[in-house]
């Protein structure tokens, strides 16, 4: 770390504690030519993931779209916000323990219907009838089927 004042690259830490957010750590420094403190901020830097959409578009990773999408498929059901949420950062913790710069939004859809299929199934069709884009009530009954059949074979 390069001291402010003198330019000199040694120095040592005197004091290191996080930022009141947790985002950061604060650390006060002391150079070893000048003598003079001076405060630094460490921080981890964050990869920034690209979504790939089904038309080939690529845009920033928005979890909030993710929040929105769950929030919808569970309307009028018995799910708390907090276990919103929760889907939610599962997914994200998943999506960046990938270690992938880029995710399709088939992935992202695939682990929001696993974790929604744990949490509520109603929201689970909800969610997997508009991602899917089932064409006709076949292909909607099929799901239900296997989603039936599943409920079964736990038993």
């Amino acid at each position: 770390m390069r001291c402010r004042y003198c330019q000199c690259t040694e120095s040592r830490v005197v004091d290191s504690r996080p930022t009141e957010d947790g985002t950061a750590i604060r650390r006060r420094r002391e150079c070893m030519n000048c003598g003079r403190r001076f405060t630094t901020y460490e921080k981890v830097e964050e990869m920034p993931i690209i979504v790939v959409k089904r038309d080939g578009t690529r845009e920033p990773f928005d979890s909030t779209k993710i929040l929105r999408g769950v929030r919808k498929s569970c309307e009028k059901r018995p799910v708390s916000a907090a276990a919103m949420d929760e889907l939610v950062d599962d997914v994200v913790r998943d999506i960046n323990n990938s270690l992938e710069q880029e995710v399709t939004t088939i992935k992202i859809g695939e682990l929001v219907m696993e974790k929604l299929k744990e949490l509520d199934e109603v929201a689970y069709v909800r969610f997997a009838s508009v991602y899917r884009s089932f064409k006709d009530v076949s292909s909607f009954m099929e799901e239900l089927k296997s989603l039936l059949d599943e409920q079964e074979s736990k038993q």
